[in-house]
């Protein structure tokens, strides 16, 4: 007599929900939570999908679980069902599809703090079903690795695995705490502060470490919000970029834009996540904020008290590379 086998099982909707809920929520306990079930039954669901597909999806470490290159392609997928099973709900049920979920944003804390956090809170306004998860820094994230949905970075060289468009220009100029400008030259008699070795890739780091004499660096800041207060302090005069520089009543200007400085700023995704809702919600908001904003952020909106006292020695022409 032939036994007759059943044969394998394939993966259901419950395990693509199971892998991206590990996946968005990085341990099982909080993964538990969003499913409603105990934590043990996510571990032995997430075993039996993994021995199922017969390799692995997640890696376990301390800090929590990160996907494999298997566990990305399949939270991918998980995460496209999940947005079209989504959308066609509402669509049936008569509601105008409505972006929501979680959304990881990456981006610099002087970008944040002193140019997108008021357009985010509109932002908020207008998609309260989205939440924000910010990531700052000025480390490059991997996207691939949902590292982070979204990513507003100043750079010349956008990585090429990312999409995305180029917002605006920045601009960076030399400035001082509010009284420096009467000075005649401010390399002579003033004291500098710059950035540090972390971003030793930027034209201007070079500049500081090239042009300004070393009995008159007062200080190097490992960001570039950190470099802005100690400007405004009065530790010393430095290049900033104009979106800061040109904000803040204790700056004054004390020179044009140096056009060798600037970079581009970039709104970026995954290639596979340019078309989710949230994501896109959030990028067409961005664009349409900064655009708003260009006159500042590339240092053509002026200010009284400027000042141009005195010339600044020429750059080197030479390359940059991210901010």
């Amino acid at each position: 007599m032939s036994v007759v086998k059943e044969p394998a099982r394939s993966l259901a909707w419950d395990d693509f929900r199971l892998v991206n809920a590990v996946a968005e929520a990085r341990n099982l306990p909080a993964a538990a939570a969003r499913l409603g079930i105990d934590h043990s039954t996510v571990f032995r669901r997430l075993k039996q999908v993994e021995a199922l597909l017969g390799t692995v999806l997640f890696e376990r470490h301390r800090s929590g679980y990160t996907l494999t290159p298997a566990g990305e392609e399949v939270a991918a997928l998980a995460a496209r069902v999940d947005e079209d099973i989504t959308a066609v709900t509402r669509r049936l049920a008569g509601q105008a599809p409505a972006p929501s979920g979680e959304l990881r944003l990456a981006t610099s804390d002087s970008l944040l703090s002193d140019l997108l956090m008021p357009m985010l809170a509109r932002f908020r306004r207008t998609h309260p079903a989205i939440r924000l998860d910010l990531v700052t820094g000025n480390a490059a994230l991997n996207l691939s690795r949902r590292d982070a949905d979204v990513a507003v970075r100043a750079t010349d060289a956008p990585p090429d695995t990312l999409v995305g468009r180029r917002a605006a220009r920045i601009a960076w100029a030399l400035y001082g705490a509010a009284g420096v400008n009467g000075a005649s030259d401010p390399l002579a008699e003033a004291d500098w502060v710059c950035l540090g070795e972390n971003l030793a890739g930027l034209r201007v780091v070079r500049y500081a470490r090239e042009a300004v004499p070393a009995d008159r660096l007062a200080g190097r800041f490992d960001t570039v919000l950190g470099l802005a207060h100690a400007v405004a302090a009065g530790i010393g005069v430095g290049h900033l970029p104009c979106f800061i520089g040109d904000s803040w009543p204790g700056l004054v200007r004390l020179a044009p834009p140096e056009p060798n400085y600037a970079s581009d700023l970039w709104l970026l995704t995954h290639p596979d996540l340019r078309h989710t809702p949230r994501v896109r919600a959030l990028l067409d908001n961005l664009a349409e904020a900064i655009a708003a904003k260009r006159p500042l952020i590339e240092g053509m909106t002026p200010r009284e008290g400027w000042g141009t006292a005195f010339p600044i020695p020429a750059p080197r022409p030479d390359g940059g590379a991210q901010q």
